[in-house]
């Protein structure tokens, strides 16, 4: 048991390396730009000031969003989606599985659930003891469900859900715009330092490692901000880019596609004034999504006369088409 303890803290203090790593190169660039750039080599007045407002500007808007991503605790299931303290018992001391199923199956009833497993059973998560809500995914190194679960970026060492995908990605599009800053305004100081130009000294090294790392971050990160974009604007998360959602009628990429405007929406909210600002305005709970088709629209557990109360979401659903409540529950690993 001490034995595990110590691996354990062991690991979370290792996850933290990618963090040290990237703060010390963005303190790294902060001190060779402002002081061996801005101070030491730029003479002209002007042109030193004008570099140095832009500089900050896009620098606290970069830590700003990368905190609010490091910072900002992953979303989880509320308490509805947890098997009550008796059903647990209950479901843990029966051998039987079609009574574990049928145990299941009515905690399920009253629950916005629409997405299955790649069987069609209800996903279900033996280790936190909830019902599943639609793109809920559980994170083995978090060890606990998340809603919306996007990835595990071990960059700011958090699970990117719903809760901070919006910070996640202002984080990528303000570091990335740091990064073109600084290779914009470093490239002719490069190129005189590299023919002569300028005196040899200290900031000679400066300015030339730090043309190279803004190209090579400017580069990655326009790379996985395009991906993300791409995937926005289909409002799907990096999981279902991979493995697509199933629903009742089976796996559906576009389950959740409300078209580009109302997919901004969904991660971003509705006042575009908040857009670019790192403040949580994402739309809904987390817990329960608009989907595209109709036929989705009703939790198919539920009898017509057993829906689930409108005054339970945020979202609006539409009305349910499909008949077909037959239901296979099972176990999600």
């Amino acid at each position: 048991m001490a034995i595990s303890r110590g691996l354990l803290c062991c690991q979370r203090v290792l996850a933290w390396i990618p963090v040290l790593i990237i703060t010390l190169v963005v303190l790294w660039s902060y001190y060779a730009y402002v002081v061996e750039l801005c101070v030491f080599t730029i003479q002209n007045g002007l042109e030193k000031a004008a570099y140095l407002v832009i500089f900050h500007l896009f620098f606290v808007l970069f830590v700003w969003t990368y905190c609010k991503a490091i910072f900002t605790e992953p979303a989880q299931p509320s308490r509805k989606f947890q098997l009550s303290r008796a059903d647990r018992e209950r479901y843990e001391r029966e051998e039987s599985p079609e009574v574990q199923k049928q145990i299941l199956l009515d905690a399920a009833k009253r629950l916005p659930v629409y997405t299955r497993t790649a069987s069609g059973a209800i996903r279900y998560c033996d280790r936190c003891h909830l019902i599943k809500p639609d793109r809920c995914h559980h994170c083995s190194i978090c060890e606990t469900c998340v809603l919306k679960m996007d990835h595990h970026c071990p960059w700011v060492n958090n699970c990117i859900g719903f809760s901070n995908y919006k910070f996640f990605l202002l984080f990528l599009g303000y570091s990335m715009l740091y990064s073109l800053f600084v290779a914009a305004t470093v490239l002719q100081y490069f190129i005189m330092f590299w023919t002569g130009g300028l005196p040899d000294g200290p900031a000679k090294f400066h300015v030339l490692f730090l043309l190279f790392v803004a190209v090579m971050f400017f580069l990655s990160l326009m790379f996985l901000l395009n991906y993300h974009c791409w995937l926005v604007s289909l409002n799907r998360s990096t999981l279902e880019a991979f493995s697509a959602p199933v629903f009742q009628h089976g796996p559906d990429k576009n389950g959740f596609n409300l078209g580009v405007w109302k997919n901004l929406e969904q991660v971003f909210g509705s006042q575009k004034k908040y857009w670019l600002l790192p403040v949580f305005t994402s739309v809904g709970d987390g817990q329960s999504f608009p989907m595209k088709s109709q036929s989705e629209s009703h939790n198919p557990l539920l009898s017509n006369d057993e829906q689930w109360g409108e005054g339970d979401s945020d979202v609006d659903y539409y009305a349910a088409t499909s008949g077909n409540t037959s239901v296979t529950v099972e176990m999600e690993r």
